[in-house]
């Protein structure tokens, strides 16, 4: 999901150290794991003493590799199904899950202290218990409200708008095929004009709408709020992301909340891991409340385990809608290779 911070100092350090150590999560002899080697997005970041914390706890050095955003994720574990090349992942979603659920990626695992309200039955075609819920977040699109206060010029305030001429090449989102928000963004748009879909897209390119690969590429350079010099106003992001442009008691941007869709991020223990029982630790550690308080300010995402304290500022600026636009998962597993498909013909021109 976006989680955030891209890769920090402390993300490249696990990731150089797990370069220096070598590739697997166990040494030639045949002796316990000393590591658990993480696959996730570039997005993923918890603080230091958090990473401390856990290898205290579980005895693992723990080793990050990233691998852009969730739909690149995704496809890398397909890949590398049969021969993975980490211990446990996170970040693929609710989204692509089914992609990765189809080709056996995952190992079936039930953490044995499940917190309260946290649920393994909303994921169609996971039966066995692959995944596990960590975060959730919706994917909305995001305005620069400084800068459309300085042009004298009235937001947006759904996906209709996106097309009209006002905002001819003010919009950048993250591509369908490469990008988890991309998707969600492109099935929200497909919930919203069913069989009119491609017909929106078409209106959408023409009205000069950017597609990059991914939402770090989206907000952080081309946005205006991001941290370059974007010359576009309109991102697709997550309704959490006003309370990150908090200053002095203001924020800077606004989610537009009629156009979002519900992301839910898993974490799971990758088949043919060398260190299952690390993978197990790491996953149940993610859902320790610890973590859980920590995923608003380090990814900008909403933790699973209900009554998770929320940082004071996310009450005021991270709204979350009221109504999302839905799929039903099972009709996402069934179309989605061919409504990438269409949407790419489409991209194409």
């Amino acid at each position: 999901m976006h989680l955030r911070a891209s890769v920090s100092a402390l993300a490249a350090a696990l990731l150089v150290s797990g370069l220096l150590a070598g590739c697997g999560s166990s040494d030639q002899s045949g002796q316990k794991p000393t590591q658990v080697v993480l696959l996730t997005h570039d997005s993923f970041s918890l603080p230091k003493k958090l990473i401390k914390q856990f290898e205290k706890q579980s005895g693992y050095q723990l080793v990050k590799r990233a691998s852009g955003d969730a739909g690149q994720l995704t496809n890398k574990l397909v890949l590398s199904a049969d021969n993975p090349d980490g211990d446990v992942s996170f970040g693929v979603d609710n989204t692509f899950a089914s992609r990765a659920l189809d080709a056996g990626v995952f190992d079936s695992y039930t953490p044995a202290h499940l917190p309260a309200g946290v649920s393994r039955d909303d994921l169609p075609g996971d039966d066995g218990k692959h995944l596990t819920p960590i975060d959730q977040g919706d994917v909305c699109v995001n305005v620069d409200t400084t800068w459309f206060a300085r042009h004298h010029l009235a937001p947006p305030s759904s996906l209709d708008d996106l097309v009209k001429p006002a905002y001819k090449n003010l919009f950048v989102t993250p591509g369908a095929t490469t990008s988890s928000p991309g998707l969600a963004f492109l099935l929200a748009t497909i919930s919203r004009y069913g069989d009119g879909w491609q017909e929106y897209w078409k209106k959408l390119m023409a009205n000069g709408a950017s597609v990059v690969d991914g939402w770090d590429e989206a907000y952080d350079v081309d946005f205006t709020q991001g941290g370059g010099k974007g010359k576009r106003p309109i991102v697709l992001s997550y309704s959490s992301d006003p309370a990150y442009t908090v200053k002095d008691g203001r924020t800077s941007t606004k989610a537009l909340l009629d156009t979002c869709f519900r992301q839910v991020e898993y974490a799971g223990v990758l088949a043919g891991a060398d260190n299952p029982a690390g993978a197990k630790a790491f996953i149940d550690f993610l859902l320790s409340p610890a973590v859980q308080r920590a995923l608003p300010t380090s990814m900008y995402v909403y933790p699973v385990v209900k009554g998770t304290p929320l940082p004071a500022d996310w009450s005021k600026f991270a709204t979350e809608p009221t109504k999302t636009w839905t799929l039903d998962p099972t009709e996402v597993a069934k179309n989605r290779d061919e409504w990438l498909q269409q949407w790419s013909d489409v991209i194409s021109g």
